[in-house]
């Protein structure tokens, strides 16, 4: 049975990593939720945005996948880049849409945890000061609503390149946020924070890069392997993300790249078939 993790949140939960900055993670254990069917993961996998790109989920997986060699990952993409925790609101249509493909998902897996990622819409005129029972809403009747009350719920912080330049400038209350989502996580039972510390955005002053979103899934998987709170960046992160790329592809993942390839018009077809 696949083990699915539902991704909500924001555009760094969406991934907005430059596709071409880092090597792709192609692994045939690790499938996505598209059209109402699981499918091999590729990057992006959470198409919010004609701008989506790398994020957390893939090494997140990957992760998982290279710890426990017989399970097979299942990702529900539903983040929504821009949107503000009222917009998450339990009657709203984005955490309708949340329940409706965790449920769909649910019949063909076992909805493992919860990835959240948001806070950088709220990070100004004192929206910090309700964001904690505001959050407290949305997890609880998620959880009601899933039935999945132990499930672990894995909060990410947000970076502490906001505030200064780019579009990031205007996230003046960012630690402020930081403070209600750690605070939460510290609190509240099966949930766990992972610190943004040491990670590097865009040029763009907002979004997580693509090798800092490949560390950042790491720490998610590190949060919920141990069921522990991710507080600094992790003493192996580097080496272990050098032996996730440096992994050989199994003949399907090959395949799987090459049919791409073809389709995008890279190789030929006669390249293909002597594949």
């Amino acid at each position: 049975m696949i083990k699915s993790f539902l991704m909500i949140g924001q555009s760094n939960m969406a991934g907005r990593g430059f596709l071409n900055d880092v090597p792709p993670i192609i692994n045939e254990r690790i499938q996505m939720l598209r059209n109402g069917r699981w499918q091999m993961m590729i990057e992006p996998v959470n198409y919010d945005r004609p701008v989506s790109g790398v994020s957390l989920a893939a090494s997140f997986a990957d992760a998982w996948c290279s710890k426990y060699p017989e399970d097979r990952i299942g990702l529900i993409p539903c983040a929504e880049g821009g949107s503000s925790l009222d917009d998450w609101s339990v009657d709203g249509e984005l955490f309708q849409h949340a329940v409706s493909e965790a449920k769909f998902a649910m019949k063909h897996s076992t909805l493992t945890g919860i990835l959240w990622h948001q806070g950088e819409s709220d990070s100004s005129d004192g929206k910090y000061k309700v964001y904690y029972d505001k959050l407290s809403v949305i997890v609880q009747t998620l959880r009601d609503i899933l039935n999945v009350p132990e499930v672990p719920l894995i909060i990410g912080g947000l970076g502490d390149y906001l505030g200064k330049t780019g579009f990031g400038q205007y996230c003046v209350e960012y630690a402020r946020i930081n403070d209600c989502l750690q605070k939460f996580a510290f609190e509240q039972a099966h949930c766990y924070f992972v610190s943004a510390q040491g990670l590097t955005a865009n040029p763009d002053g907002i979004h997580v890069n693509s090798l800092s979103q490949r560390y950042f899934g790491l720490r998610y998987f590190e949060a919920f392997d141990k069921k522990a709170h991710v507080l600094a960046p992790l003493n192996h992160e580097v080496e272990l993300l050098d032996r996730l790329i440096a992994r050989t592809q199994t003949p399907t993942e090959s395949m799987f790249v090459k049919q791409m390839e073809f389709a995008l018009g890279k190789i030929s077809y006669e390249k293909l078939s002597n594949e």
